[in-house]
């Protein structure tokens, strides 16, 4: 059928027909004229994936569910895939809740202090924002754990180079320039946007998982690191800085992120990275420095949610010895 059918018997328009084809999720014939000849299967993947576009979907976020139809089953639900694809999306969603509650509560915040500096005689209390620390959704049991592949074992007394990032605080970091005492600095493969898709298969890589519990954790030992000594607590990762600050934002982190798309340090230390997505990522690994000195290296990190405290645990250690 032409377009113009397959559209009005789908329920789309003809140039989001276009579009599914220029994603790959199409794929009509030819008619001798040259003209575009939809199939009642391309009509029936149209559906679907106008469909799961009504729950958020993506048309890109519908790969499993199409190829599901397409090896003859009735649902596009029916296959494990599907369902994995679902998990994957009500995750990410679950994620963007969580940052735009927190987004809501500032406002909240903000509003009532305006109203406070505004109307000082006013008498009806002013709700306050809830001050406990938002945290990061558990991490699914069986996750794979990474081995020691000895990629960090070179790391132990070499020197960080003057690399400059900016912090998401606004700082301007050099890393040989820090502190001159004992700081740490982990390096995180990604968190990314909430809404975004996660690299396919991103559970199944040992020490994938984990960014954002990694990074509360860090959090919630900042004090006991500072009472070990630590100057200072730093994040480095690929993800953009805009991806950062959402995290700092959602999950109130007091430590800068510093973003370094291009890996320019895993160049100059060789530190251990993973593709995944067609993307290079760093591996999960956490320095602890003397001034520009790296002093010891935990890698492989794993689970990344108790991490922090095995660092922190690793300075009483120091100090009991």
């Amino acid at each position: 059928m032409r377009a113009g059918e397959a559209a009005a018997a789908a329920g789309v328009t003809i140039k989001a027909l276009r579009y599914y084809e220029d994603c790959g999720l199409l794929s009509p014939g030819r008619a001798p004229n040259g003209y575009r000849d939809y199939s009642v299967e391309d009509v029936r993947l149209a559906e679907e994936i106008r469909s799961l576009g009504a729950f958020g979907l993506t048309p890109k976020e519908t790969g499993p569910f199409l190829a599901c139809l397409r090896a003859g089953h009735d649902a596009g639900d029916h296959c494990a895939e599907s369902l994995v694809a679902y998990q994957q999306k009500i995750e990410a969603l679950d994620l963007l809740v969580a940052r735009l509650r927190h987004s809501r509560e500032q406002l909240i915040s903000r509003r009532d202090a305006a109203a406070r500096r505004g109307f000082p005689s006013a008498t009806e209390p002013l709700k306050e924002p809830d001050e406990m620390l938002p945290e990061a959704d558990p991490l699914p049991a069986g996750l794979p754990a990474p081995v020691d592949d000895g990629a960090a074992a070179h790391l132990p007394g070499r020197t960080l180079p003057a690399l400059s990032f900016t912090g998401t605080d606004g700082s301007d970091v050099r890393l040989n320039a820090v502190s001159e005492g004992r700081w740490v600095l982990f390096l995180y493969p990604l968190t990314g946007d909430p809404a975004a898709d996660i690299p396919e298969g991103w559970n199944e890589i040992p020490g994938a998982r984990g960014c954002s519990q990694e990074a509360c954790g860090f959090r919630d030992n900042l004090e006991a690191l500072r009472a070990e000594g630590v100057d200072r607590v730093l994040a480095l990762s690929s993800d953009r800085a805009d991806y950062q600050q959402a995290l700092v934002d959602r999950l109130h982190l007091p430590y800068p992120m510093l973003s370094d798309p291009r890996l320019t340090l895993a160049d100059a230390l060789e530190l251990p990275t993973f593709e995944a997505g067609g993307q290079l990522l760093y591996r999960r690994l956490t320095l602890v420095l003397r001034g520009a000195t790296i002093e010891h290296v935990f890698y492989p990190v794993f689970p990344p949610d108790s991490h922090a405290d095995k660092v922190a645990r690793w300075f009483r250690g120091r100090h009991d010895a």
